[in-house]
């Protein structure tokens, strides 16, 4: 018997779980039918269970308890320094700490809609808690509620739980845990780890000791005594000093009965190039990109050991419960596929690309990249809080909603933008999922957790996957109920405004995709792939569509000048101005070890790039610093002081150069630059709706005008249907209607199955409709395929 255990440590994004545990859930459990390995498969997402531990009645209490005395000192010390405002909110929370544990659990409850047998429903708290003038409240509430521009209703109220919650967290770092955050722990401390005591030093964190640790040993009690594989999940810097705790209380209560890997974003990119031995006192080994192939390595040399993977369970559990197992022997120098780990005093470096274990390992991972779908079934969503602490639709998606996350395809299908980690297998090895494997089981898990969202967390999503995951849920609909999905792409021509139209009928919300610097310039330097042009075409499809758009900017490039900043920064206004932008963020450019711009400037193509070598007791070693890098910190607050207010419809209109409290210059770009490309977007569309079909095109089409009316009229007979809220008429020939009608019923993108039938080809559409009826059609509801 092997038990198999994954752990996602706190905190990541609270409103829903993680995919990477959902992924090897699925993944292990088809390992262990494979190998017929006794034992069981456990997913446990202790972030989400780490924040009800803290914000609780018990939780919130024990910190008012801990903290009472020396929230007061400390405000009595900023009072000294000449800070009032700190004092004052310090000494309101005390004074009000009564009422902070009164409230805590109908706040939660506000923000954790899920409601069943002893459970509160939030709904009716929500009254009381935006209107009572005994409910508790702090500067974030507050800020939120003197802004109101109209009575505080019940639409707030989400809102206001949010930040409440934010107001107890500031608290909550400030006098009882500096590492503290409603999001990824500890993220200030492991973003730039210089030495790996660093992070040691936060093992003793007293949120760690008070609240995670038991919760941890509550959730492990179940497999002392047997041996079990752990598996770590470190997506985010914020996350591995808490992994670093889990492992080391694993240590301490499973000793040689315990196997534990590291594994996730975190891993990935920065501790490729691992020197730091000590690492491994906590871990057994590292295992890379999409884990699958590691664990495949690790599970075969597992079987060896003697009971592990006995197929008489019943016979062998009184031994197993006298027995110890040391895991740990299994390493013995060999070099594994995509895993890291220590041998006799070495770190013993992932199997060469080249040799034939690491081909045969890759081979049989891409296999499973296709059968491998996200696993949901242990989790309660009711638990996950739904967060908003903005009103900016766009913003609110992130969070406002139990996301069933997933990705169409692994890796990214453009890879060479110069300021990614390119070099990196998750992202360059691209590889697509089943759209179709992958749909039927997101099918399943929504009707099992009753949440019907699907976030795709692709590096890009391809955008004909994205077309077939559509086609199959437009299908769903005419049987139960379909799923509503968004995630990142590419801004490119492919995205027209016939696959615009397609996708938002399937279920596609919103879309956030990269622009990164928003000049001809700067996109050839960030090597983009495309641009401005096809950029705004994307964005001009989508919106016509009634989708949302978030997009990702770049400042501080290693060679950006203060002229292509300002003119990004025009670019990005002049698209909020035209509607074409719901939201945006700024990212700070950072160089990194795996990035396309450090291979090509080992090549010799940036001699102006002076590169500081990295320091030989630096930990996590991605991320590089480079002459001049420092500069570009001046522009971050006026950059984003500009978006915030932009991304709220306001002052669109004032100059650019004006938020910043230094000399720029001025926009070199023509003040109807969006407005013109908006124009050739609808020049290129309206063209694109007059093309026929040409000759023995293998062009397919659907409808997505609803059911059609044939109708009389003066003239004779009308075709009648309805198109994104608009009702239309097109004349037709008298004896045509029921034809007409018939045909398209019948390409119906409901009935599209994404085979070759006859009845979808363009042409044999336009041989019925003929081509007047054909070119009125296009655009207002019959849709050509990719």
């Amino acid at each position: 018997m092997l038990n198999t255990v994954i752990i996602q440590p706190p905190l990541v994004q609270l409103n829903t779980p993680y995919p990477s545990g959902a992924y090897l859930c699925d993944f292990f459990k088809k390992i262990y039918a494979e190998k017929k390995i006794c034992g069981k498969v456990e997913w446990f997402d202790l972030s989400n269970d780490f924040f009800h531990s803290i914000f609780c009645k018990q939780g919130i209490s024990k910190i008012f308890e801990k903290t009472f005395s020396k929230a007061l000192a400390i405000a009595d010390k900023y009072e000294a320094s000449g800070d009032d405002n700190t004092p004052f909110q310090l000494r309101r929370f005390l004074s009000q700490s009564e009422s902070w544990k009164n409230w805590i659990d109908q706040i939660i409850a506000i923000v954790c809609p899920g409601t069943s047998a002893g459970k509160i429903s939030g709904r009716e708290f929500a009254h009381e808690f935006i209107r009572s003038a005994h409910v508790p409240r702090a500067n974030r509430v507050e800020q939120y509620l003197s802004g109101l521009t109209h009575d505080v209703s019940t639409d707030d109220a989400q809102i206001l739980s949010s930040l409440a919650l934010a107001d107890l967290a500031d608290y909550i770092t400030l006098v009882y845990d500096n590492n503290f955050a409603l999001i990824r722990y500890a993220e200030h401390l492991a973003t730039s780890t210089a030495k790996f005591e660093d992070a040691e030093s936060g093992l003793s964190s007293p949120s760690l000791v008070d609240f995670y640790e038991p919760l941890l040993l509550e959730k492990l009690s179940a497999y002392k005594g047997t041996p079990v594989v752990f598996g770590i999940s470190i997506p985010f810097p914020g996350c591995f000093e808490a992994a670093l705790f889990t492992a080391k209380i694993i240590r301490r209560e499973f000793g040689s009965d315990a196997l534990i890997a590291f594994g996730g974003g975190y891993i990935n990119t920065e501790l490729r190039e691992l020197t730091e031995k000590r690492l491994f006192n906590y871990c057994d080994f590292l295992s890379y990109d999409k884990g699958y192939g590691s664990f495949i390595n690790i599970y075969e040399e597992l079987s060896k050991i003697p009971l592990l993977y006995s197929d008489e369970e019943k016979s062998v559990d009184e031994k197993l419960s006298k027995k110890t197992f040391d895991l740990k022997s299994v390493f013995n120098g060999t070099e594994y596929y995509n895993t890291s780990y220590l041998f006799n005093g070495t770190i013993v470096k992932p199997a060469s690309k080249e040799s034939d274990e690491y081909k045969s390992i890759s081979s049989q991972e891409r296999k499973l990249i296709h059968t491998v779908t996200p696993d949901y079934s242990s989790i309660d969503f009711s638990k996950y809080p739904r967060l908003s602490d903005d009103k900016n639709p766009m913003h609110r998606i992130w969070n406002d909603g139990a996301w069933l996350k997933a990705y169409l395809a692994y890796g990214c299908y453009w890879h060479r933008c110069a300021f990614c980690d390119t070099t990196l297998d998750y992202v360059k090895d691209y590889c697509p999922t089943n759209v179709d494997n992958l749909y039927n089981s997101l099918s399943v898990q929504a009707e099992k957790s009753g949440v019907f969202g699907i976030h795709f967390v692709d590096e890009a999503c391809p955008p004909v996957a994205l077309q077939n995951f559509a086609l199959k849920n437009i299908a769903r609909k005419e049987k139960a109920t379909p799923l509503t999905f968004w995630g990142n792409i590419r801004f490119e021509k492919t995205f027209s405004r016939d696959l615009a139209d397609l996708l938002s009928n399937g279920g596609l919300t919103a879309v956030s995709a990269g622009i990164e610097i928003a000049t001809g310039t700067g996109l050839d330097a960030v090597n983009k792939g495309t641009d401005m042009k096809n950029i705004v075409s994307a964005c001009c499809a989508f919106k016509e569509a009634g989708i949302l758009i978030h997009s990702y900017m770049i400042f501080g490039f290693w060679s950006q000048s203060e002229q292509d900043l300002i003119d990004s920064m025009e670019t990005l206004r002049q698209l909020f101005e035209a509607g074409l932008l719901d939201s945006a963020f700024w990212h700070k450019f950072t160089l990194t070890l795996h990035s396309r711009i450090y291979e090509e400037y080992k090549a010799g193509k940036y001699p102006k790039l002076k590169i500081f070598p990295q320091k030989e007791s630096q930990f996590a070693k991605n991320d590089l610093h480079y002459e001049g890098e420092e500069k570009s910190e001046k522009y971050s607050v006026p950059l984003n002081s500009a978006l915030e207010l932009w991304m709220h419809g306001e002052k669109l209109n004032k100059p650019v150069e004006s938020y910043f409290p230094f000399k720029m210059p001025k926009p070199s770009i023509a003040k109807d630059y969006i407005n013109s490309l908006i124009a050739s977007y609808e020049e290129e569309r309206d063209k694109a709706f007059c093309c026929l079909p040409n000759p023995g095109s293998k062009e397919k089409c659907v409808w997505l005008g609803g059911v059609p009316l044939i109708l009389k009229s003066q003239n004779g007979m009308q075709l009648c249907w309805s198109y994104m809220g608009e009702l239309l008429y097109a004349d037709i020939e008298k004896n045509k209607g029921n034809e007409i009608a018939g045909v398209l019923k019948k390409i119906s993108a409901a009935n599209f199955d994404g085979g070759n039938s006859e009845d979808f080809m363009a042409e044999k559409v336009l041989s019925v409709l003929g081509k007047k009826l054909y070119l009125e059609l296009r655009g207002k509801g019959l849709c050509v395929l990719l």
